[in-house]
This record gives structure tokens, sequence and C-alpha cells, in this order.
């Protein structure tokens, strides 16, 4: 809501250009407070802060309106395809994120996760995991940069929060239904499951 409201004030005065660079501005101000805040800088932080760096280096070079927001749309598809691609590594990046906020609760958390992806089934499951996530991240940027074309800025700056976090929202129901059907299968068969 910061961003669309931060449009419309600067719009009328300043123009799209300068309106929609000014509105990526509240979202990086609430993340450098959570950093302040948390003193705690891991890959879940630093993927959402160079994110939004991203998109504010992106729109500062300039271009039209439609072009800047497609920029950002893209900053989501940039991270889709580094999911993608990080199925080659040997552990995917989803492992990385996951063992993260692991650490958040408990300092024992990762070093439990770390000894988890010797268990049978966890490699593949979150090779999974980075795949559907992967795809999702780049159909949400399909469907972004295409609303970013057809509509007006206002409407798409806020529409466009709700209908990102409904698809992330649909991934993360997909990958909590994902890991309790796990769960189950593990204790059906006695075993453990780590995801």
């Amino acid at each position: 809501m910061a961003p669309y409201i931060v449009y419309e004030i600067l719009d009328p005065h300043y123009g799209d250009v300068v309106s929609l660079i000014a509105s990526a501005l509240p979202p990086l101000l609430w993340s450098g407070y959570e950093l302040i805040k948390t003193r705690r800088l891991d890959a879940v932080s630093v993927l959402v802060v160079a994110a939004i760096v991203f998109t504010v280096g992106a729109t500062a070079m300039g271009g039209s309106a439609r072009l800047i927001q497609i920029r950002d749309a893209l900053v989501t598809g940039l991270v889709g395809v580094m999911f993608l691609c990080s199925l080659a590594m040997k552990r995917p990046m989803i492992f990385y994120l996951a063992r993260a906020m692991m650490a958040r609760d408990t300092e024992a958390g990762a070093a439990e996760f770390e000894s988890a992806w010797l268990q049978p089934g966890v490699p593949g499951a979150f090779r999974l995991l980075t795949l559907v996530w992967g795809l999702g991240l780049i159909v949400q940027t399909a469907i972004m940069c295409w609303l970013a074309w057809i509509w007006p800025i206002g409407r798409y700056l806020l529409l466009s929060p709700p209908i990102g976090y409904g698809i992330f929202g649909l991934l993360m129901a997909w990958s909590l239904w994902f890991r309790a059907r796990r769960l189950a299968a593990a204790k059906a068969g006695g075993l453990s499951a780590a995801v």
C-alpha cells in the first residue's frame, strides 16, 4: 500500500518515472529497519534487500514508466531463474534459504539441518521444492509484466502486491502440503522427515 500512496502523492507533481522510483523507497526503508532491529544478516535478508536494491538501481537507469514497472517484476523472475540454475549445484538454493530460517530460531538449527541432508529422499525433496518455486516465480513474473503493460500505473501499484502475495501464498501452501505429505509418509514408514 505504501508504494501506491507514494506514487499517487508524487505523480501529479513529478510524473510517472520519478514517482515510480520514489515508490520503491518504503519497502527498502522497511527492510533496512528490520535488518537493524534483528541485527542479523542471513540468506533470506540478503535476498530481499538485494532484490530491492537491484530494483532501485535498475529503475534509476531510466526508461519509460512501463519499462520501470517491468524491471521491478523481472527481479522476481531473476530469483526464479537463480532457483532453477541452482538445481545444477550440489545443494539447491531452497536448502540454503531453509537452513538460514532454521538458524534464526536456534544455533543448533543449522547443524541439524545440515545433517538432515543425508537422510534418504531429502535431496530430491529440496530439488522438487526448488523446481516448483523457480517455475512459480517465473510465472509470477510473466503475469506481473503482462499486467504492467495493460493496466494504468496506479491500478498496477495498488493491485499487484495482493496478486504477487496470492501467488506467493499458493507456492507456500503447496510447500506446506508437500511437507505434510512427506511427514505422514515418513511416520507411516517409521522414519523421520526433514522436509
